[in-house]
């Protein structure tokens, strides 16, 4: 008979030690080095919890009626949406990705409409004169903010500046005496698997400690053009908004921010904003109360690796540019439609977000070395910065996987005045109209159809069908495997590659 001997998990000093006796004797199992196990398991956080809790705030904010009526108005929420019904979990505000903001309380008056509503969100101490970092969300709307400290005293607090972009917000409350406060860490260090503590104000239970480990790093949760958020799953939930996520020394390297959550509670996936974003931006709005960013001005997607072997690259790392923006910085500038922006100021772009977060992180008026990749060459193209303001874009990342007569199973035809009626193409649109798709060609799985048109092919542009016939054959000889088209479907533009048949 076959035995095991198992010895449990030794809780006083985590290691771990297994034991397998197997009947047959040749056998043996490798271990986990042990030493290395005690060295990377901590055997408490209690100093660490007891250094960075004074720094760590909760905080209160009300709004009145017309404040929280406009919450109504998102255009995600259907107009007639019953009052009752907004909270409940089957109803649209259910996402599965939130701020988990936590609305403590809300009253209603006599005619049972609402008139105050009160939320909790967290946040920690930036300076020892009262400057406290949190969340944007969090005291969006709010008529009065109040910061709750360590020792229960309670400090109106001052907006010094708000960021809607990275959703950060910098307050100030007035004290007598030096605070306690927590220094930020370098977050581009932070690696997956390192241990981290949140810390926050769930459910209005203030100073809670979580532990738990970085899931990933860079992650896009779709909720604006900076996002490369730290996924977590130390356990937070409503109200941890504004909490600062910590390493093992203590150092802030993250801004607890968003929750992936089906149900609205912790499922243990939580994001956080990086230090090395969160710094810069905290810096700008406690010098100027607002933030700066550069403009560039034009629309673009990432290399995808067809679109990489199409133009004759060697990886598929840049930024294609699909569309230059009118009265932008890029309009002055050399930059093309169909240039692939590779590097700026000698930096490698590695995606469409990447140059957006680079371009953002430039000064208007700064001047810009961009390298573009453009006709199987390197060209550095000089452009001076704008400066972005309100919801314009320094950028605008599209992407889809839609994407050139006969070569190519499609039939072609020249921009004529019936082709413009049949398929109800502007006057001002110019290029070559696909009239049919041969079926299961590698046209048509690409998902090109009747109606389209080819406005440049291999980044130049295409007035006659011999245009799109000469530079498919140029991409022949080349020996490659596939030729970039941009396309204009519907009125909506992109670049897309399709195999040569």
């Amino acid at each position: 008979m076959t035995q095991y001997k198992i010895r449990p998990f030794k809780r006083g000093n985590h290691s771990l030690a297994l034991i397998l006796a197997l009947a047959m004797p040749s056998l043996s199992i490798a271990l986990p080095n042990q030493a290395l196990m005690t060295q990377s398991i901590p055997s408490s956080f209690a100093d660490l919890v007891e250094q960075v809790r004074p720094a760590v705030v909760s905080i209160v904010t009300t709004k009145n009626s017309k404040s929280f009526l406009q919450e109504f108005q998102h255009p995600r929420i259907p107009k007639n949406l019953p009052f009752e019904d907004f909270f409940q979990k089957d109803k649209p505000l259910d996402e599965f990705f939130r701020r988990f903001f936590e609305r403590e309380s809300f009253q209603m008056n006599r005619n049972g409409q609402p008139h105050k509503s009160s939320g909790l969100g967290s946040g920690f101490i930036f300076n020892a004169d009262g400057l406290v970092v949190t969340n944007h969300h969090v005291i969006e709307g709010a008529d009065e903010i109040t910061v709750k400290l360590h020792d229960d005293s309670k400090h109106t607090a001052t907006v010094i500046g708000h960021d809607a972009k990275t959703d950060l917000a910098l307050l100030s409350i007035e004290v007598d005496e030096p605070l306690s406060f927590l220094s930020f860490g370098n977050s581009d260090q932070a690696r997956v698997g390192d241990w981290v503590i949140a810390v926050g104000n769930p459910f209005g239970f203030s100073e809670t400690f979580t532990v738990g480990i970085i899931s990933a790093r860079g992650r896009d949760i779709q909720s604006g053009p900076y996002d490369d958020f730290i996924q977590i799953d130390a356990s937070i939930n409503k109200g941890n908004s504004g909490g600062p996520l910590l390493n093992r020394q203590g150092e802030v390297i993250g801004i607890n921010t968003a929750i992936y959550s089906p149900t609205g509670g912790n499922v243990g996936i939580g994001f956080a904003l990086p230090s090395a974003i969160a710094i810069p931006v905290i810096e700008q709005l406690r010098e100027h109360g607002s933030v700066e960013r550069g403009w560039l001005g034009v629309q673009i997607q990432s290399v995808t690796d067809e679109i990489a072997d199409s133009l004759g690259m060697d990886n598929s790392e840049g930024a294609l540019v699909i569309e230059i923006l009118p009265d932008t910085p890029a309009e002055k500038s050399d930059i093309l439609a169909g240039d692939v922006i590779i590097a700026v100021n000698g930096k490698t772009v590695k995606n469409a977000k990447k140059l957006s977060r680079m371009i953002a992180d430039a000064k208007a008026g700064d001047t810009a070395q961009l390298t573009v990749w453009r006709h199987g060459s390197r060209k550095t193209i000089s452009v001076i910065l704008g400066r972005m303001s309100g919801e314009e874009t320094i950028v605008t990342t599209t992407q889809g996987e839609q994407s050139a007569s006969d070569v190519l199973g499609l039939t072609l035809s020249e921009m004529t005045e019936q082709t413009r009626q049949q398929y109800q193409l502007s006057n001002d649109l110019e290029g070559i109209v696909i009239v049919d798709v041969e079926n299961n060609s590698h046209a048509a799985k690409t998902g090109l159809q009747a109606g389209d048109v080819i406005m440049m092919v291999n980044q130049n542009p295409v007035s006659r069908v011999e245009d799109v016939v000469r530079e498919v054959e140029k991409a022949t000889n080349a020996e490659r495997k596939r030729v970039l088209l941009f396309i204009n479907s519907k009125g909506t533009q992109q670049f897309v590659t399709v195999k040569i048949e």
